[in-house]
């Protein structure tokens, strides 16, 4: 049986991962099994196959929809939950999920009551716990714009029913099992590394050893995203090959029988799976591994590429919404670009050869996938894997592991250890944190379509088999990099304006494209306003705006550089995000309103300002510029100076036909003075930025009448504890028929404007 299906399990595979996909979405995408199974029979397979593989994915895709409806029935409260091993607890906050009588998952959310409560959380282990909960189902919040992360994604990825909002959590017994003891030695094993390992090695630690990433710092996060090699924070095939040639090669040292050994590590992979959190690139990384080990041990031939296969297929049949997981699309992406890769990477003739060839295979057949998620890409990864996976490997992860068994010896050894260790250590951080400063690292391309990931991936499988048959240096670049380059210049080919109101919550946030990206501009960049809190109902990390909602609406559109920055005036929800957007994306120069560079919520911003050398220039009434058909001119203010709203920098627009006025924070004083000083130039406009999130100390009766907008947007957050936009001030426009849209209920507005007029969509 083995030897029959030998080489074929791909397909298998690829039939199970199309039922999964039109379970999901729809049945119709079974025709895709049509394909497969073309060729199969191209491929000269026996009928028998091909036939098997239609109705694999036939019956499987049943099964999954028989799963899913088990979805659609109520969660009926009070009831009893058993947490799993995915929670966190951050400020006042415990997120995670839980399983309901039925084995379903449930994503919940509880707020506490008390710091004690919270501090008697923090030193259980939740897993495995059973708890009466009561409560109410809601519905996942809308994301911010098409670029944001989805809650209804991820629930669909974890196979979860939806959300609850959990208002009675009590706690009324534990789960009698094995794993259980597992969860709780992993706990015990993180509180351990946590207070025996010094700061700044203990979160390298236990992301390393067993998986727990809570405690590694964003800073260094995002350094390691731009080498492109977060990988190597991730426990993944290599740490499982690593540590199982340890175990294995440990107990032959023993003179322990190669059976018993081979043995004793199946039985072992699955407890350190466990241990280390689970993620999908932990069991796909274990389960080949057992595979391969099961079949040595029973004498079959069992090729690596077709325990890469079963391990897919039962990986999905146990859960079918981790299709949907990045994690564990790169993880079997990755180690098939290994496998299939064999005669390419034959070719190196040195070890930092083969490791730029393993980067480069991997890398390809990924890319495409990593631009779907997080539209950009590391170019500098070909050459940091080169030194980082074999320092992580070699020495990084050997020495944490040794460090912990250390640490459990009485005495001054470890202390003596972590002495000698951390400064080596902390000098390497410092290399990757001055590595990653230099520019360009990054290609932000955008989210590609469905259509242009199908180009993608055909550009990157004809560049395989080039590869694969040695074919010259410049048919490879070509067939790879011409489609990536169109994509690319895609985003030049727009041809209308576009003005987007970017729902940022409580603040303010536009970005003004030009026609084929001749220039691009973004007038404030929103932010929160922090009030103080007890210090136990504090964040571990803040929320940021910049970081969570404008820079992926950026990165998502393939926008990398931002000709002007306009901050029009220096309130937190207006400039807080401005800092973040900075330090990612190349800014031309800044525009501020005079004397706003006193303020102290404009430190961080000039601080990094000064640091990328961008010139800050202070704008008032009178300064302007023109580029193409597009006209930008500063009405407001006329004073130097700086006392607040009324000073808001307020930008007039005017492309072809169309006009377009933001207001900052203007609020009615301002407007009564600019209506003596514009009046012509405003009036009827097309549209209008309100003034102060629709305050009902702006958008008076007169300017209102006067400027007669066809579209007013009110940037307020849903439900915002200021009540905006005022009532008063939405009858104004209302008695006048006058259209508006407000952020926090609609989302993000994007304003598109042609020779045919203006069209408004939601994004």
């Amino acid at each position: 049986m083995v030897n029959y299906l030998k080489h074929k399990w791909m397909y298998y595979a690829l039939s199970v991962l199309v039922a999964a996909v039109a379970a999901h979405e729809s049945v119709g995408l079974l025709c895709f099994l049509g394909l497969i199974s073309a060729w199969c029979w191209y491929r000269g397979f026996q009928k028998v196959h091909v036939v098997a593989v239609i109705v694999t994915g036939l019956l499987t895709c049943s099964y999954f929809s028989w799963q899913l409806a088990k979805l659609e029935k109520p969660l009926i409260f009070p009831t009893t939950m058993i947490f799993t091993d995915t929670y966190t607890i951050n400020g006042a906050t415990l997120r995670g999920l839980m399983k309901d009588e039925q084995g379903r998952l449930v994503y919940m959310v509880y707020t506490f009551q008390t710091e004690s409560e919270k501090k008697a959380y923090e030193n259980t282990p939740l897993a495995r716990t059973v708890f009466y909960v009561e409560g109410s189902m809601e519905e996942p919040s809308e994301r911010a714009h098409r670029y944001h992360f989805d809650m209804s994604d991820y629930l669909k990825s974890k196979g979860a029913i939806g959300i609850v909002d959990v208002s009675m959590l009590q706690p009324i017994g534990q789960e009698k099992s094995f794993v259980k003891r597992i969860y709780q030695q992993r706990f015990i094993l993180s509180g351990h590394i946590e207070s025996v390992f010094p700061a700044s090695l203990a979160a390298e630690a236990q992301a390393l050893i067993i998986g727990v990433k809570d405690q590694v710092d964003d800073d260094i996060n995002r350094a390691y995203q731009k080498l492109g090699i977060t990988h190597l924070f991730a426990i993944s095939g290599l740490h499982v090959a690593l540590l199982s040639l340890l175990f294995f090669q440990g107990m032959l040292r023993l003179r322990v029988r190669r059976e018993f050994a081979t043995l004793a590590l199946v039985l072992i992979l699955p407890i350190y799976a466990v241990l280390a959190g689970g993620a999908p690139s932990v069991w796909r990384a274990v389960s080949v591994v057992e595979f391969v080990m099961l079949a040595r041990y029973l004498n079959w031939r069992l090729p690596i590429d077709d325990a890469l296969a079963i391990s897919f297929i039962v990986f999905v049949i146990l859960q079918p919404g981790t299709i949907y997981q990045v994690g564990f699309q790169l993880s079997y992406l990755a180690t098939a670009s290994l496998i299939y890769s064999g005669p390419i990477l034959a070719r190196a003739s040195s070890w930092w050869m083969q490791g730029f060839l393993m980067t480069f295979v991997c890398q390809l057949l990924t890319y495409p996938i990593l631009l779907s998620h997080f539209y950009e890409l590391s170019l500098s990864s070909f050459l940091a894997n080169i030194v980082f996976v074999p320092l992580f490997s070699i020495v990084v992860l050997p020495v944490n592991i040794a460090l912990l068994v250390i640490s459990f010896i009485p005495g001054p050894f470890a202390s003596w250890c972590f002495a000698l260790y951390e400064p080596a250590r902390s000098w390497l951080t410092e290399v990757i944190l001055f590595l990653q400063s230099f520019p360009y690292q990054m290609w932000v391309a955008g989210k590609p379509s469905i259509v242009w990931v199908t180009i993608l991936y055909g550009s990157v499988f004809v560049t395989f088999l080039l590869l694969t048959k040695g074919a010259r240096l410049w048919k490879v670049g070509g067939a790879l990099l011409i489609p990536a380059l169109l994509f690319q210049l895609s985003h030049y080919t727009e041809r209308d304006m576009i003005v987007t109101f970017i729902n940022v919550g409580q603040g303010d946030c536009i970005l003004i494209e030009l026609p084929r990206r001749q220039a691009v501009y973004m007038v404030d960049t929103g932010g929160v306003l922090r009030f103080q809190q007890e210090a136990w109902k504090q964040r571990n990390n803040a929320y940021e705006v910049g970081t969570q909602i404008v820079l992926p609406y950026l990165k998502g559109k393939g926008i990398s550089t931002l000709d002007t920055l306009i901050i029009t005036h220096a309130d937190a929800d207006h400039v807080e995000a401005a800092e973040e957007i900075v330090k990612e994306i190349r800014v031309g120069e800044i525009h501020i309103t005079p004397g706003s560079h006193t303020k102290e919520v404009m430190r961080d911003l000039l601080s990094e300002a000064q640091r990328k050398r961008i010139p800050i220039q202070e704008q008032i009434a009178g300064a302007g510029w023109q580029k193409g058909e597009a006209v930008f001119r500063y009405i407001w203010p006329v004073e130097t100076n700086y006392e607040g709203n009324n000073d808001s920098l307020v930008l007039f627009m005017k492309y072809k036909a169309f006009t377009a006025l933001f207001t900052g924070d203007l609020e009615k004083e301002g407007e009564q003075v600019l209506l003596a000083r514009e009046g012509a130039e405003i009036a009827n406009i097309d549209v209008l930025k309100a003034g102060h999130h629709g305050s009902k100390t702006s958008s008076s009766e007169t300017f209102v009448a006067h400027v007669s907008p066809r579209l007013t947007i009110f940037m307020a957050g849903q439900n915002n504890r200021y009540g905006h936009p005022h009532i008063e001030v939405v009858e104004r426009f209302q008695s006048r028929n006058l259209r508006y849209i407000v952020t926090g209920e609609e989302g993000t507005i994007e304003v598109k404007v042609n020779q045919r007029g203006m069209s408004v969509s939601k994004q």
